[in-house]
């Protein structure tokens, strides 16, 4: 029999988090024990809306949960500065960190990387979880071998709160990896408005929409002479994202560094 991967889950009353833990459910191998909310702290799961019958503990300190539950993994699912906070403490207190939420600067990355090596441990940072959205962008930085012109469209719900997107920043890091940077448009080109042309990575342009009824969705938009190739990706539901936690929560047991992006794990 497989020994069950304990987890805790941070975020839990979010969309994703509500998700996450129907997932541990229905994953025999996966047990859920602990939560974090900082509203909530000394309560279990099933006192709370749509988590009848979980006898699960909520915690609002992280170090009192690891000390108590023993997990092996933290699933963050939360926001970009309490996201790198519950990943450092994670790893302080050797729990394994998988984090869904995006804005890690460079200088936190490479702390939670040493951090990760320095105790053997595996830690996952994945600007998005969905597997269809992984190949999108892996498909992207391959066209960018034959297309120097591209913008990125990447559109998201309204209540999100970074922009651009990780999984648009992400496909624009994949894309510079192939692609010699390039000023795109007329040479003359002037913004009657500021911010028309959309932000700029090495002159590729990322615009951000934000509406009410998205849930995910970007194309990545390539231009030639007399063609153009668009790819896109669409979450219309967070079940797609599941998948993708459930590669990662099986996956950091076997590593030992941080790594950024679910693509870098998946064959």
């Amino acid at each position: 029999m497989t020994e069950k991967i304990k987890v805790v889950i941070a975020g839990v009353r979010g969309k994703m988090g509500k998700e996450a833990v129907k997932l541990m459910q229905n994953t025999p191998h996966f047990e859920m024990v602990g939560a974090i909310d900082h509203r909530n702290n000394g309560k279990t799961l099933s006192q709370l809306n749509g988590f009848m019958g979980l006898n699960v503990p909520i915690y609002s300190n992280l170090d009192h949960c690891f000390n108590d539950t023993q997990p092996d993994v933290l699933i963050d699912l939360t926001i970009p500065e309490t996201g790198y906070i519950h990943a450092k403490t994670a790893l302080l207190n050797h729990v394994r960190p998988v984090v869904g939420t995006t804005g890690f600067s460079q200088e936190q990355l490479v702390e939670l990387k040493e951090l990760a090596e320095e105790r053997n441990l595996g830690a996952i940072i994945a600007p998005n979880f969905a597997i269809g959205a992984i190949l999108m962008m892996k498909f992207s930085q391959m066209a960018a071998k034959y297309f120097d012109d591209v913008e990125i469209i990447e559109m998201h719900h309204d209540q999100k709160l970074d922009a651009p997107s990780g999984t648009g920043l992400k496909t624009a890091q994949m894309i510079t990896n192939q692609r010699t940077p390039k000023r795109q448009g007329h040479l003359n080109e002037k913004e009657t408005i500021q911010g028309a042309r959309g932000a700029d990575v090495d002159g590729m342009k990322i615009h951000s929409v934000r509406l009410p009824g998205l849930v995910a969705h970007q194309q990545v938009m390539f231009g030639g002479e007399g063609q153009m190739f668009t790819i896109r990706h669409d979450s219309f539901d967070r079940t797609s994202f599941m998948s993708g936690v459930q590669v990662c929560v099986e996956t950091i047991m076997k590593i030992d560094t941080l790594v950024y992006g679910l693509e870098n794990i998946l064959d």
